[in-house]
C-alpha cells in the first residue's frame, strides 16, 4: 500500500474536553504522522463552505452551528493507506456502532458530537486539505 495523506478534524466535543493528545496517540499509534496541525476557531462562514457537499441535508445547519461552538483542530496524517487506516481508528459514525478501541466508541457523546472527521477518499482529502493548509505548512 501506498504513503498517503489525508485529512482530519479533531472536533469541538472532542476539543472541550480536552482530548487532542489522547485522539491523536490513537493516530500514532495506528502508524500515522501528523505533518500538519494548527488548533482554529472555525468562522460560520468556513463551516459552510467545507461542508458544502450537505448543505440540502437536514443536519446541515445544526453542523455548521456544532462546528463553530468550539475551536477545532485541522490535521494532515500521513502513513501507509492512510484514508483507510483513519477511518479504521475513527471508528463508525455512530458511536454505538464503532467497533472497542476506536475513537468514537471511546469519546464520542452522539452521532451528532462524534469527536472526529476524517476524509473518506483521495479526491476529497486533497480537497479538504487544501482548504485549511498550504502546502509551506505540511512538513512530512
Amino acid at each position: 500500500m501506498a504513503i498517503e495523506r489525508t485529512f482530519s478534524i479533531i472536533k469541538p466535543d472532542a476539543t472541550k474536553r480536552n482530548l487532542t493528545g489522547k485522539i491523536n496517540a490513537k493516530f500514532e499509534e495506528a502508524g500515522l504522522r501528523i505533518v500538519a496541525q494548527k488548533r482554529i476557531q472555525m468562522t460560520l462562514e468556513q463551516a459552510g463552505q467545507f461542508y458544502a457537499v450537505h448543505k440540502e441535508r437536514p443536519f446541515y445547519g445544526e453542523l455548521c452551528e456544532f462546528m463553530v461552538s468550539e475551536p477545532v483542530v485541522v490535521q494532515v496524517l500521513e502513513g501507509e493507506g492512510a484514508i483507510l487506516k483513519n477511518r479504521e481508528v475513527m471508528g463508525a459514525t455512530n458511536p454505538a456502532d464503532a467497533e472497542d478501541g476506536t475513537i468514537r466508541k471511546e469519546f464520542a457523546l452522539s452521532v451528532g458530537e462524534n469527536s472526529v472527521h476524517g476524509s473518506d477518499a483521495p479526491e476529497t482529502a486533497a480537497e479538504e486539505i487544501a482548504f485549511f493548509f498550504s502546502g509551506l505548512e505540511i512538513v512530512g
